[in-house]
């Protein structure tokens, strides 16, 4: 973390920027969305390749200072949903704890771009106090995401005070972690972090690869060693313009995901964030892409598709429609090879 590439010199250094990144890094710099590359991700990237899908994701382009309609600069809604200081409930059973705002990569395509970076760093007990009490007034939570930033670039002792706190709220049936550190710096993943990551009796680890190239062999130890500590993994891609929105590229990431014991969860559409809509594909072609993946891939590595809907109204799974035709009690369904098949329900007149 000490060591990651935050100027342009320190950038130009290590890659050949194109004109668009140059002018991209020096606009995040006078004030927009701040750059923060951990040396491990950086050397992921092609050094001569603008298109490079794991360049995309993390070197800034001019593209960011591009508004479109629809473009939100919170579009799920958090500030609206904010029931305590750093909590956040969209849903009845589950509420997100913002425990810090640094990570040790700046995703270009961040749906908390408004926030991350911003200063203050890790949250201490006292701030997240009134969350605490929050949890323990409301016990239909049962459900908590730990999220920032990301939570695991805090120090173990941070960890495990926040697992430990939630651990006494009777109602917190379950705790999932949010984190990119397996992808972004996954030297981070050590046995003594996932000691402090048990703390809570119920943990999850939700991480977020993107592309194959993510799935280094450093990376693919990293989730290793959560899975053989019993730590559940599942991850949450992004479906992203020239990096992953072909399913040549999601067949192989799942498939690698799987044989490293992470479960792929999601495939989210890009949230509409201010700045991002040069990352953003068209619904029709995530679609498209779930109808191509479809028996193709086995149902363990296949994710849900979906939307998280503009203004924090909650997560839509969508996808191809396979009913053809109903009539009374035969429905016509269309197999991931085309074929018309008629299920015919039990007739309870």
């Amino acid at each position: 973390m000490r060591h990651s590439v935050q100027s342009l010199d320190a950038l130009e250094r290590a890659l050949t920027l194109s004109a668009a990144e140059r002018a991209g890094v020096e606009r995040a710099l006078s004030g927009g969305f701040p750059l923060s590359i951990t040396p491990y991700y950086l050397g992921l990237c092609d050094r001569e390749d603008p298109s490079c899908p794991v360049r995309l994701q993390c070197v800034p382009q001019i593209a960011e200072g591009e508004i479109r309609e629809g473009d939100l600069r919170d579009p799920l809604g958090e500030e609206a949903h904010q029931v305590a200081p750093h909590l956040i409930q969209r849903y009845p059973d589950r509420a997100l704890l913002l425990v810090t705002d640094r990570c040790g990569v700046y995703c270009r395509f961040c749906t908390r771009s408004r926030m991350v970076g911003a200063g203050g760093g890790a949250r201490s007990s006292s701030q997240l106090a009134a969350a605490y009490a929050y949890l323990r007034a409301h016990p239909e939570v049962c459900d908590v995401i730990v999220s920032g930033g990301d939570p695991l670039v805090m120090s173990d002792a941070r960890i495990a005070a926040v697992l430990g706190e939630l651990a006494t709220i009777e109602s917190v049936a379950y705790v999932r972690v949010a984190s990119r550190t397996p992808v972004t710096l996954p030297q981070r993943i050590t046995d003594s972090l996932c000691r402090a990551l048990r703390t809570h009796p119920s943990v999850w680890l939700m991480t977020h690869f993107n592309h194959p190239k993510e799935l280094s062999e450093q990376a693919r130890a990293a989730c290793r060693k959560l899975a053989d500590h019993g730590i559940p993994v599942m991850n949450q891609s992004v479906l992203l313009r020239g990096v992953n929105d072909d399913a040549d590229t999601l067949e192989a990431l799942f498939r690698g995901l799987v044989k490293n014991r992470v479960r792929p969860y999601y495939l989210l559409q890009t949230d509409p964030v201010v700045g991002t809509s040069h990352l953003r594909t068209p619904l029709d072609q995530g679609i498209a892409l779930m109808a191509a993946l479809q028996g193709r891939v086995s149902g363990i590595a296949l994710p849900k598709l979906i939307v998280d809907t503009p203004g924090g109204k909650g997560k839509v799974p969508v996808g191809p429609d396979y009913i053809v035709q109903r009539s009374g009690t035969h429905t016509t369904l269309r197999t991931f090879r085309g074929e018309l098949v008629d299920y015919i329900d039990p007739d309870h007149s």
